[in-house]
């Protein structure tokens, strides 16, 4: 099972000196992960700080950045933090998960996602 994911980010985080950083690494998130989150000071006073605490976790890599924080996260590019939100979401979203199934009319197989809701 992959755990690791190196990215590049479209614009880069720019540094103090003026340097630009894009590649790095994000691992999936734990449970303890969003819980650690939650926790934060920063989200209690502001929910929507959320997303930059969970992403300074997750994010283990970001060329020529010795720490990442969330004040890292802060300072990127909006079309990097929606890139780097989106690619959180693909790597931890769970797929639902599959079943075999045999169309009575035809009898052909088909693999159809699995529906825990009830809907109707």
């Amino acid at each position: 099972m992959q755990t690791i994911y190196e990215f590049t980010l479209p614009r880069g985080y720019v540094d103090a000196q003026g340097g630009i950083h894009k590649r790095g690494k994000m691992r999936l998130s734990t449970a303890g992960d969003e819980i650690r989150a939650t926790r934060d000071p920063r989200v209690l006073s502001n929910p929507s700080y959320l997303t930059l605490v969970v992403l300074s976790y997750v994010i283990t890599e970001l060329e020529g950045v010795e720490i990442m924080t969330a004040g890292v996260i802060e300072q990127l590019f909006t079309a990097d933090l929606a890139f780097l939100q989106d690619m959180y979401e693909k790597i931890n979203g769970a797929e639902p998960p599959r079943m075999k199934v045999v169309c009575p009319s035809c009898g052909h197989m088909h693999e159809v996602p699995v529906n825990f809701t009830q809907e109707g």
